[in-house]
């Protein structure tokens, strides 16, 4: 499996518990078919660089995991259609993918 990094910006005025929703929703879609999430950082609110549909804050968050290419494809879709979803920017991390896999290519 081949890592990757999400980077989130989630509506501000979500409440804890729909952030909390929209997150277990994408680590969901990232567990199918034996995906795993390896760290989730909230960076909480900030100030977004541009106005985006009247907001001018962003509730940041970043999730690294380790995924097939199909998950990302879905993940990918999903967010495009989630209404609390600003934007968000999914990157293939090099390097980091699961030992396993490594070995299996040796």
């Amino acid at each position: 499996m081949k890592a990757y990094e999400l980077m989130l910006v989630l509506d501000p005025s979500l409440d804890e518990e729909a952030r909390a929703a929209a997150l277990e929703k994408i680590n969901g879609i990232i567990a199918v078919d034996g995906g795993v999430v390896d760290s989730t950082e909230a960076w909480g609110r900030r100030r977004l660089a541009y106005e985006i549909d009247g907001l001018t804050d962003g509730d940041y968050t970043v999730v690294h995991f380790h995924a097939p290419t199909a998950n990302v494809a879905e993940l990918d879709r999903v967010l495009h259609i989630t209404d609390p979803v600003v934007r968000f920017m999914i990157v293939r991390r090099d390097g980091h993918e699961k030992a396993a896999e490594k070995k299996a290519g040796e």
